[in-house]
């Protein structure tokens, strides 16, 4: 299977493409055209690079976990950390990466989408970075779950609004982020956040995050003088786990392992899990899997972890699952809280509720695997913003 994708039309195999309003086209094609340069200019490139290096505090740290894998009694677990990066996750990647095409294109007024509050913050502190002006939309849900973040925006001089339709979560921010585009698009630019929507939004983003991949490899080859046997990373949208996939796609040896929410169960209404219930489908300007009613309706999600509530996946993770080149399973709510603590407890590391889905597979699945076998776990993102949904689900006052 050749995974050079995607296509000129923006499709991976039968997924993605361009979906949209026909008042949004000339806005995606005037941002087609600017990323199909910037993609190949050394300039552009070598800005990004700087700014990695000296801003976000690139190459992140392939750390072993030695407590971890001795507690498991199998497979040798490193930890990729991302929550080590400049703003505590990996969306400042490709927020780097999508601030240096707008500024390209001479845009002056930044919009996104955020769920858990990582890629609002992110937005946010490469706005005030670039001295534009920044409007993000949040669900009320997730603003009252993920407080910390949402001040934070805030405090980097954001505009941040509350999304009170639907769901109240990412969906609907997602939805109202699109609506303001098309309302202003001579002065806007939509900085998404995950590897969805039309294209280019799921190659460009997978570009900018295909960074997490590439260190891996050259830390792991330094560390162990081989690849990982599987990478393992936590899914809703898919950008995290895209970027550390991505450049391990054509080496057949190392499993590719993606973690949805199972939420409540899979076999409840209340998960995440696009992936194992999920229909073909076009919602939010692309072709993909979405959790659907037998009407075709998007069924509201459901994960403790506010990244991770999305009813669809990004078109290239619905093309690596059908090709079977990516294995997807799913984590419930209580096996990922039982992971956010034993990470905490046994490296001292506070782990993001979603990056807790991948942790939590990792301490369900090692300790059946030879001690020989390497496994990188993408820890996309920290903790802090989830200590308040994990106090009060504890009954502890914070």
């Amino acid at each position: 299977m050749n995974y050079n994708y995607p296509n000129k039309n923006g499709y991976f195999g039968e997924f993605g493409g361009i979906f949209a309003a026909e008042t949004l086209i000339p806005a995606i094609k005037e941002l087609v055209s600017a990323w199909d340069e910037a993609k190949n200019s050394k300039d552009f490139l070598d800005e990004l690079n700087y700014y990695h290096k000296n801003y976000t505090g690139r190459p992140s740290n392939l750390y072993y976990a030695e407590r971890l894998t001795k507690y498991l009694g199998g497979a040798k677990i490193y930890l990729k950390r991302e929550d080590l990066n400049h703003t505590g996750a990996h969306k400042i990647n490709h927020c780097l990466g999508q601030i240096l095409l707008a500024k390209r294109m001479g845009k002056t007024r930044i919009i996104a989408e955020t769920g858990a509050g990582q890629h609002g913050v992110a937005t946010a502190t490469v706005c005030a970075l670039f001295n534009m002006k920044c409007v993000v939309y949040q669900g009320e849900i997730d603003i009252e779950r993920q407080k910390p973040n949402a001040f934070r925006m805030k405090l980097l001089g954001a505009d941040l609004i509350p999304v009170k339709d639907g769901s109240r979560t990412l969906k609907d921010a997602v939805t109202a982020a699109m609506q303001d585009w098309v309302s202003n698009i001579d002065n806007t630019y939509y900085l998404l956040g995950s590897v969805m929507g039309p294209h280019p939004y799921p190659e460009m983003v997978r570009t900018f995050q295909s960074i997490v991949g590439e260190e891996v490899k050259e830390q792991i080859l330094k560390l162990e003088n081989r690849l990982p046997d599987s990478i393992v990373a936590c899914v809703g949208g898919g950008s995290n786990a895209i970027g550390i996939f991505h450049p391990f796609i054509d080496y057949k040896n190392t499993e590719l392992i993606g973690v949805e929410a199972a939420g409540l169960g899979i076999d409840t209404k209340k998960h995440a899990a696009t992936l194992a219930k999920g229909k073909k489908g076009v919602f939010h300007g692309m072709l993909s899997y979405f959790i659907q009613d037998e009407d075709g309706q998007i069924i509201e999600p459901y994960s403790i972890s506010a990244g991770l509530d999305y009813p669809g996946i990004g078109p290239e993770h619905a093309l690596l699952r059908d090709t079977k080149r990516a294995k997807y399973t799913a984590i419930n709510d209580s096996e990922a809280l039982d992971a956010f603590y034993k990470l905490s407890e046994l490296e001292g590391i506070i782990p993001a509720l979603e990056s807790s889905h991948a942790v939590a597979y990792a301490i369900k699945t090692a300790p059946k695997l030879p001690k020989d076998h390497i496994m990188v776990v993408n820890l996309s993102g920290r903790g802090d913003k989830d200590i308040f949904t994990v106090g009060k689900i504890k009954g502890v006052e914070l």
